[in-house]
């Protein structure tokens, strides 16, 4: 438990410029010699024992991202930007060293050409090698599937045979490669960066599109700008590489897959941290990837909703995070409670979800719990091992990297497959699997087996009859879908003639749904309903005069609902028709708050983001400021819709329209906030009578924008180029000299762009998450401030470090601590709201250190040129004031 009184150190707080050393462990005086810092850190669950088997990083062999055991139990992995390895691992309890050899495998002898590894795979007497790389002067191997032979028995791979090359590579590149359940084919995964590749079997027909009527806006900072529909993939191979079936797309950046018993596969998949705060953000999820599966992404903001029926919904949205590794655990030698259990690795804050399925109709629920998790922890691969231990590595990004092992106490009374539990599916889930033999090809029999289910209960029943249909030619099936008397099923049949049908049945489409007694349908219903709609329209264009005036009364009648899911809907679509009553209604909207319905199914997260902000300062320092000052999703996706509404404008409304821009400005969201707000404020302003123009753009809140839009104004543009700050190099820039006379403005500029006044306190103005710097100079020197910001955590104050709080369960809470009492911790989460504090019961507590890691972020002067360094540390010395003798010419 916490020791009283808590020591108090000099030092520039959670910066620590001083090179004091850290308290690991508030719970016990002294730490005993013996104990690795690699395994302390490591957070476990009850009756768990980890062990650190190697540092790669230690022996100049990278950083490794991919493993996998080969026929003899030894682990192959990967440097993500070098060569293969393999390890020969001692057992468990043994006093053997690990053996690690280099594996020379080429083509000539003058270049490597096997390594640069997102996923590793033994199988078929070969290992399969998943590349990731853009051919280089280092690595000149595209990226590919390829396969490895040891052709004359001496334990060494001699010869490469090429699968298939792909165009893609990157962090959103191709990754991992798993057998399939019967073990007689292959599943790979790619990132939306990887253009999927020719393929003999669509089971999801391929005429995607982006199917949104809300105003295209791409990221406007340029990410995944040239990337279209269908997003990252998943295909499944035979062993030779000769047929190619996709299987599922539609994914952002899914980095790895498993399948369990019943041969159901699930997916771990990438949110986009840019988007934080806007109403198309979808956090990290783990989705059940079934036949002909589509989940939605698209480009910028035209992601679709999971309540869409066009898609399918996450079993478990995870929350904030960067997925890097999915294993199902039945082969662990793991107590009972983790039958039926994936393991899930997140990179960016360290952390091993444990979900417990659960058969829930045609798919699963998932509950989750903390299994492991470490500050700071790269997680990168892991694979259950021969011994049933779970193994796995962390590093990425040429991050330090280590193995560990991790077993329990127990694992020698476990069975090895004490955990592999036959399976059952529900009824739902034989005829979801039913139908899906219709997908990819055409059959005869698929009409008239799959369109009974087009309204069942299920959604991923109604799913896969949708898609079962859709695969058969439209002529077989399009004189059904009026005649279909079930409003359910006629709604999923008119969606999928949506999609597979053309101009010509725009009209069909229409007066089938004004058909429909809208009333009765369950908001899941109506939600299918408007979104059939919106993709008719997106495809087909508008209909004609009569059928559009019907359909603009109808739709005008339903706005707006007491649904925020329907509403969304509701008002792209009206302002697609011009709606004359959607200005008013929709600012009306805008001011007042919305409770979200039971379909906002991106709204729920399994982990907390106030929770993760000091488990990684990189990612979380943007969640907190987000947190502190969040914007209305909802209002933002009201106004950019109606940044589309040409007509029916008046003074009154548009002047209170583009005021709500000006105020939004004002809000924290993801790095591309800012951006996307001015894209849909400059949508509107085209709008505008031209004589009009300036006035509502200073409105607006023009004025406060930089010249790209993405920033506002008093933010710095840094210029660099910037350089590997080391301390020795920015000690011989920075000399007392070379700080006469700077520039104060663009110091303090500097000093914002490069995040300090996100956490401090300078003459008077900025946050107060780390103590004031006004006095910075009066107690160190230069190179001590450049050494504390070059390496942060190099000494760390406990007067500003965030605690490590390990629980009874396995879980852990990381942040400030504010307060105790008798039976309570009160733990600040987020630097930017101190007063909201979690509260953690000390029974629940069981033992207690300082976090190893810096709220500060490191390399923050990376991107400054030595001109920007003189002037920024100018600034610091001067404690923010202008008057300073520093800046006396």
């Amino acid at each position: 438990m916490l020791t009283k009184p808590y020591k108090r150190y000099l030092g520039w707080g959670a910066f620590a410029l001083v090179g004091l050393c850290l308290l690991q462990s508030c719970g016990s005086p002294e730490k005993p010699a013996e104990t690795d810092p690699k395994t302390e850190k490591l957070k476990l669950q009850p009756g768990f024992v980890a062990e650190h088997l190697y540092s790669p990083s230690d022996h100049e062999e990278g950083s490794w991202v991919a493993m996998a055991f080969d026929d003899k139990g030894r682990l192959i992995t990967s440097d993500q930007y070098g060569g293969l390895f393999r390890t020969t691992i001692p057992e468990i309890g043994s006093k053997d060293s690990v053996k690690v050899e280099k594996l020379s495998i080429s083509w000539d002898k003058d270049s490597l050409v096997m390594g640069y590894a997102n996923g590793l795979l033994y199988a078929f007497n070969s290992l399969y090698v998943v590349i990731n790389n853009h051919p280089n002067p280092n690595f000149r191997t595209n990226s590919g599937v390829y396969r490895l032979f040891d052709t004359n028995g001496d334990d060494q791979f001699d010869k490469i045979t090429t699968i298939r090359e792909f165009n893609g590579s990157g962090e959103h590149g191709p990754h991992s490669i798993i057998p399939s359940p019967d073990g007689k084919s292959l599943f790979i995964i790619a990132g939306n960066h990887t253009d999927l590749p020719e393929v003999n079997e669509y089971t999801l027909p391929r005429n995607w599109g982006d199917d949104n009527l809300f105003p295209m806006i791409k990221d406007p900072r340029g990410h995944a700008n040239d990337r279209h529909a269908p997003g990252g993939w998943i295909v499944n191979i035979d062993p030779e590489g000769k047929n190619w079936k996709l299987v599922s797309a539609g994914y952002r950046n899914p980095f790895d897959l498993a399948f369990n018993e019943a041969g159901d596969l699930f997916v771990y998949d990438a949110d986009m941290e840019w988007d934080f705060g806007q109403p198309w953000y979808r956090p990290t999820r783990i989705n059940h990837a079934t036949s002909g599966s589509e989940f939605g992404w698209r480009t910028g903001d035209q992601k679709w909703a999971s309540a869409y029926p066009d898609n399918l919904p996450a079993i478990i949205n995870i929350g904030h995070g960067s997925p890097t590794n999915l294993i199902y655990a039945n082969k662990a030698r793991f107590p009972e409670k983790y039958r039926n259990t994936l393991l899930a690795f997140d990179w960016s804050f360290g952390i091993v979800h444990a979900l417990k399925l659960k058969p829930e109709g045609a798919s699963y629920s998932a509950e989750r719990e903390e299994f492991l998790s470490g500050v700071p922890l790269p997680l990168t691969d892991g694979v259950i091992g021969p011994d049933g231990a779970l193994y796995f590595m962390t590093g990425g990004r040429r991050l330090a990297s280590d193995v560990y092992r991790v077993y329990h106490k127990d694992y020698k009374s476990i069975q090895p497959d004490a955990n592999v539990v036959p399976f059952e599916r529900t009824a739902e889930g034989k005829l979801r699997v039913s139908l899906e033999q219709f997908h990819g090809r055409k059959d005869p029999g698929a009409v008239a087996a799959a369109w009974p289910q087009l309204g069942h209960a299920d959604r991923y029943v109604r799913y896969a009859a949708r898609i079962a249909v859709e695969n058969q030619p439209v002529g077989e099936w399009r004189g059904k879908v009026s005649e279909e008397p079930n409003a359910p099923a006629a709604i999923n049949a008119l969606l999928a003639l949506a999609r597979q049908g053309d101009k010509s049945d725009l009209k069909l489409i229409v007066d089938k749904a004004l058909s429909i007694d809208f009333e009765p349908l369950s908001l899941e219903q109506k939600i299918a309903f408007l979104r059939t709609l919106e993709v008719a329209l997106y495809r087909h264009g508008m209909p004609a005069a009569a059928e559009k005036t019907k359909l603009t009364a109808f739709l005008d009648s339903k706005y707006p609902s007491g649904s925020t899911n329907q509403n969304k809907l509701l008002v792209k679509i009206l302002v697609n028709l011009q709606s004359p009553t959607v200005i008013e209604k929709t600012l009306a909207l805008m001011g007042k708050d919305e409770t979200p319905d039971e379909m906002e199914l991106d709204a729920s997260y399994a982990t907390s983001s106030s929770e993760l902000v000091l488990r990684n300062p990189q990612y979380g320092l943007d969640i907190a400021g987000m947190l502190a000052e969040m914007p209305s999703p909802q209002h933002t996706y009201y106004a950019m819709a109606l940044s589309q509404q040409k007509a029916g404008w008046t003074e009154e409304s548009r002047s209170k329209y583009f005021s709500w821009y000006r105020e939004a400005f004002n809000y924290k969201g993801g790095r591309s906030y800012v951006g996307f707000l001015d894209r849909a404020r400059k949508i509107a302003l085209s709008n505008v009578p031209k004589a009009e123009l300036a006035k509502y753009d200073k409105l607006s809140g023009g004025d406060k924008l930089s010249q790209s839009g993405n920033d506002l104004v008093g933010q710095y543009d840094i210029k660099g180029p910037g350089r590997r700050w080391t301390l020795e190099q920015a000690d011989s820039v920075i000399t007392d000299a070379s700080l006469k006379g700077r520039d104060f403005e663009t110091g303090k500029l500097i000093y914002s762009a490069v995040l300090c006044s996100k956490c401090h306190t300078i003459a008077g103005e900025g946050e107060n998450a780390g103590p004031d710097l006004s006095q910075l100079a009066t107690r160190f020197s230069s190179k001590d401030i450049l050494e504390a910001i070059i390496d942060p955590n190099k000494a760390i104050s406990d007067q500003y470090a965030a605690t490590v709080f390990s629980l009874k369960n396995g879980g852990s809470v990381v942040g400030r601590l504010a307060n105790e009492d008798a039976t309570h911790y009160y733990v600040a989460q987020n630097p930017f709201t101190p007063d909201e504090q979690e509260k953690v019961a000390k029974k629940d507590v069981v033992s207690t250190s300082f976090s190893t890691v810096s709220v500060m972020l490191p390399g923050l002067i990376n991107g400054l040129n030595p001109d920007e360094l003189k002037d920024l540390m100018a600034f610091l010395k001067a404690g923010g004031n202008k008057n300073n003798e520093i800046y006396k010419k």
